[in-house]
């Protein structure tokens, strides 16, 4: 499972843990908060009738004097209110009234006059002195039939209790105010839930994208691919640079081990050239001390062995710290805008002295309109004459060497197509390779290897790329794409 997955799969239960706590919090405290509220007022209203209906019981008249007419009458008052947007059109209290005995002396509803209710919660505990309230359900069966009662003592002259005022108003009143203030705590909690997930969501496919950058960058590092640390923030953005730091120094050590072992291997050739041709030229001038001199041709033989040889080291390690500098780079910093004209001209210009010791000529063959390159002209540039030497070297005595410019598909390409011997099938796979080299025809020397290495280096850093491949009509052809 994918870690955004996983991230959002947390904060969805964590939403929705909030959710099912938000509603049991509402059943817990809502509800009963309301009950409560209604029980406040029906205790106010019990004592007020009270102290209404005492002059009344006390007279003996409490169930045809002008209390219990009031309280009768009180059914049939129209009441039109709205309390916070519901309407409210008739009264629902009963009200009834029990003697010292708990013998029922006054009933608002008409019905239950004369039954015992001294064994009711509301009536027994207020005879006693203490509050008196309980919750009955009118039909056993249904939750939603319960009605409240709530009573308040009468007293006589001396403060005795000698009844009990009892209001019943049914919880089924208050439904309806419960049932809106559940509506809209549902409402706006699933309003909040959804804008929850929608949050979970983008932040879990925030850190999913910030994740999955560093991780294929670290899996691009790992195949030892040419990459870009990706753009991040905060703490993911001090973790890739530390795991840039961390690949730089890495791949330093690597590079220099790697470099060292190769260029010892690829220096014992002309080291060994030059020591041999070195101890027989000093052998040569201890014979002639002696009266053998070696002969001219050999003595000039022998230190132009050791002149090209050196040459060869020294043109190596020029090279090697010029493919070092390429390979080390993993993006172009400072692009520029290059007329690609102009770019060849150089690089035939550069390669003039080289092409004309080996007798060779160049032709180029450049469209007069061109579009201008972004890229590295220096580089570039190196590439074109890194190509054009390679060419010459492979090239025969007063052979051509053609280099053609022309657009495709977005990019320029650069073909530079010799007339030797081509290349062996086996090596066309492994031409780019570092310190790979072929022997040169009329038996030159091997080249440093790097030159081709360092054209595919340069290609990979401006997207493109470079390939090298034998013609039908001979010889062959190095081409070099650059996207525009």
């Amino acid at each position: 499972m994918k870690i955004g997955l996983r991230i959002f799969l947390g904060y969805f239960l964590i939403v929705a843990l909030a959710a099912f706590l938000l509603m049991r919090v509402f059943v817990a405290e809502v509800k009963p908060g309301v009950r409560q509220a209604m029980e406040d007022t029906l205790v106010d209203t019990a004592n007020v009738l009270a102290e209404l209906a005492t002059a009344d019981f006390m007279a003996g008249h409490i169930n045809d004097g002008q209390f219990a007419q009031r309280i009768r009458t009180m059914r049939d008052r129209e009441v039109d209110a709205e309390i916070w947007g519901r309407r409210k059109h008739g009264m629902s209290y009963r009200v009834y009234v029990t003697g010292a005995s708990g013998i029922v002396v006054f009933d608002s509803a008409g019905r239950d006059v004369g039954k015992d209710y001294s064994r009711w919660n509301d009536v027994y505990l207020t005879l006693r002195g203490r509050y008196g309230a309980r919750s009955t359900r009118s039909d056993p069966n249904d939750d939603a039939s319960s009605v409240m009662h709530v009573a308040a003592p009468l007293h006589d002259a001396q403060g005795r209790i000698v009844g009990v005022l009892t209001v019943a108003k049914p919880n089924r009143t208050i439904a309806p105010v419960i049932a809106h203030s559940q509506a809209v705590v549902m409402r706006w909690g699933a309003l909040l839930l959804g804008v929850a997930l929608l949050i979970g969501l983008v932040a879990a496919w925030w850190l999913s994208r910030q994740l999955g950058g560093l991780r294929r960058y670290a899996h691009a590092v790992t195949a030892g691919e040419r990459t870009s640390l990706p753009n991040t923030v905060g703490e993911f953005n001090e973790l890739g640079r530390a795991l840039e730091t961390m690949r730089t120094r890495l791949e330093g050590k690597q590079y220099v081990e790697q470099y060292v072992h190769t260029l010892t291997h690829e220096m014992k050739s002309p080291l060994a050239a030059i020591r041999g041709s070195a101890e027989l030229l000093e052998e040569s001038m201890r014979e002639g001390d002696e009266g053998q001199p070696m002969p001219e041709v050999d003595r000039i033989r022998f230190a132009t062995s050791i002149r090209l040889q050196s040459e060869r080291l020294a043109q190596m390690i020029d090279k090697l710290l010029a493919l070092a500098g390429v390979e080390h780079r993993q993006r172009l910093e400072n692009r520029e805008v290059i007329d690609i004209a102009s770019l060849v001209d150089t690089a035939a210009e550069q390669c003039a002295l080289r092409l004309a010791r080996s007798n060779v000529r160049l032709e180029t063959d450049v469209p007069g309109t061109l579009p201008a390159l972004s890229g590295d002209a220096f580089l570039l540039r190196q590439a074109l004459v890194n190509l054009i030497e390679n060419a010459a070297d492979f090239s025969p005595d007063g052979g051509r060497i053609v280099l053609r410019v022309a657009v495709e598909a977005e990019a320029v390409r650069f073909d530079i197509a010799d007339e030797g011997p081509g290349v062996p099938e086996y090596a066309l796979p492994r031409v780019f390779e570092r310190f790979y080299s072929l022997p040169r025809p009329q038996g030159g020397s091997r080249s440093s290897g790097l030159g081709l290495c360092f054209v595919a280096e340069v290609a990979a850093l401006h997207d493109g790329e470079a390939t090298l491949v034998n013609r039908d009509e001979g010889g062959a052809q190095a081409s070099l794409v650059v996207p525009l």
